[in-house]
């Protein structure tokens, strides 16, 4: 299949399925963030960028201020031969999930290795620090998540290796290969899902809208540009950008992968219902 019959038919599918839904004109690009266009600070030794922040889903009055379950989502580096302070994550905790560099998270006696696609969870309470041996910064994204009252956090950093992991597919949407890390069986208090998901060469996922009002879902690139089609419009998502699905259950959303080439990769996170009410189906 070649890319303009490929942009042609995930065109005309989204369009299609667009036809009632609400269009958001320009507010879309509220629902798009880049750590790129984010100021850096420093927070216990790591440099931080936001990449979406918190803010009202559905009416945002800013660029990326769309968060609800996740209390903050950040892009940060630690220097080369650099540690960060003791740290002890007090209602919340954060998961981390490493995309270049290597080092080490320790914490509470355990010592584990970080390098690409390692992701750790670090639970509310536990002391810990991250040290950066070598001489390439290590560079990583921060999903952090409010402990609700009575949670029972994990007593130790839980850390999964992505590349070990399966993938799993979903006929619903067509085309995403999934690699699901963290489920609230690993210990998440808010989130529901954290995920790495594929989209090869010349493929289109199935464009669908939010199961619900309650459904908070953001995916951010990390290999590849793609084009995301939201309600009417297509927009281009190269690596550090993130989008967050609109919650109304009406606006539709697909990811295009247009390059002959080249795999798209995502961070995914999301929190979802257990029994959405209102479920959209695709014409």
């Amino acid at each position: 299949m070649s890319r303009r019959v490929l942009l042609i038919l995930g065109a005309y599918l989204l369009l299609k399925v667009s036809a009632s839904a609400q269009t958001y004109g320009n507010q879309l690009d509220l629902y798009f963030g880049s750590w790129q266009a984010a100021p850096a600070r420093t927070v216990n030794g790591l440099s931080e960028r936001d990449v979406l922040t918190r803010g009202d889903t559905l009416h945002p009055t800013s660029n990326g201020a769309v968060l609800r379950s996740a209390s903050a989502y950040e892009y940060a580096t630690l220097a080369p031969h650099a540690e960060t302070s003791r740290t002890r994550l007090g209602g919340q905790q954060q998961i981390y999930f490493i995309v270049s560099g290597e080092g080490r998270a320790i914490a509470g006696g355990q010592t584990l290795a970080l390098s690409p696609n390692i992701a750790i969870l670090v639970p509310s309470g536990l002391e810990f620090r991250l040290v950066n041996d070598a001489t390439e910064p290590l560079a990583m994204y921060i999903i952090q998540e409010q402990t609700p009252s009575g949670f029972h956090a994990n007593t130790s950093i839980l850390a999964k290796d992505e590349n070990s992991l399966p993938f799993s597919t979903a006929d619903l949407q067509w085309s995403y290969l999934v690699k699901k890390i963290f489920v609230p069986s690993d210990g998440l208090a808010t989130l529901t899902e954290v995920s790495t998901v594929y989209l090869d060469p010349l493929t289109v996922s199935r464009p669908q809208s939010t199961e619900s009002a309650d459904t908070d879902a953001v995916w951010t690139a990390l290999k590849g540009t793609g084009l995301a089609f939201v309600s009417n419009r297509l927009l281009r998502q190269p690596p550090g950008t993130a989008f967050m699905e609109i919650p109304d259950g009406k606006t539709p959303h697909s990811i295009i992968n247009p390059n002959e080439d080249t795999q798209l990769k995502f961070l995914y996170f999301a929190h979802k219902p257990a029994n959405p009410a209102n479920t959209y189906r695709p014409n």
